[in-house]
């Protein structure tokens, strides 16, 4: 008689798909541990901007370690990130399953249009985290949710533009939403969001057609 194969829980529990992008499984106490750092951090942020606190202040004030902050975040950048996860989700939702023209069901052009329009909005709202996500690191941008942005658009665009080389437009188009570049647009040259917006869309237009995206 054959053997079954693999343990009584294995047999009885149905096995788990991987999760694009997630991250695996912590442990309970390392998850604690994770909760209260951001915590802290969250806090710490509502009287001072990120790049003006440091790490021992974020594990001070949350009761942990400072080698288990750099063991969980690495840096202020992975720090950065992690307050910014639930803007990121609801943007990653908005733009996969939610309604047109960012979610599916417009035309290309117009959901590459809404997708920039978004980014901005949410890079002028949180202007501070994302100059410390980025800046905190040599490549700090093309850390975190970069990649997902990128292949959004690069999917968009080879749509709109087959061609087209996708992957080096998606990055022509995210160039712009560098948040040291904002902040120098929109601080030192005075530029306000509908200018920016503005321009975005002459750049979408230029690369994917005239009038491209626009209602």
């Amino acid at each position: 008689m054959a053997r079954a194969s693999g343990s009584k829980r294995e047999r009885e529990e149905p096995a788990r798909l991987p999760v694009v992008g997630a991250e695996p499984p912590e442990r309970a106490d390392a998850a604690r541990n994770r909760q209260k750092i951001v915590a802290a951090a969250r806090s710490l942020t509502e009287k001072r901007s990120l790049e003006k606190i440091s790490l021992d202040e974020v594990a001070e004030a949350a009761g942990v370690g400072v080698g288990t902050v750099y063991r969980r975040f690495g840096d202020r950048s992975g720090l950065a990130y992690a307050l910014l996860d639930d803007s990121e989700r609801a943007l990653q939702s908005a733009f996969l399953q939610g309604p047109p023209p960012l979610g599916p069901g417009a035309p290309p052009s117009a959901r590459v249009r809404a997708f920039l329009h978004a980014y901005l909005d949410r890079l002028l709202r949180e202007t501070d985290l994302l100059l410390a996500a980025e800046t905190s690191a040599p490549t700090g941008r093309y850390t975190g949710a970069y990649a997902a942005h990128r292949a959004h658009l690069a999917a968009l665009v080879a749509e709109a533009r087959p061609d087209a080389d996708a992957a080096y437009l998606a990055d022509a188009l995210l160039a712009p939403l560098a948040a040291p570049l904002i902040v120098h647009q929109t601080v030192d040259l005075g530029m306000d969001a509908a200018r920016l917006k503005a321009g975005l869309d002459a750049l979408v237009e230029g690369l994917l057609g005239t009038a491209a995206g626009r209602p």
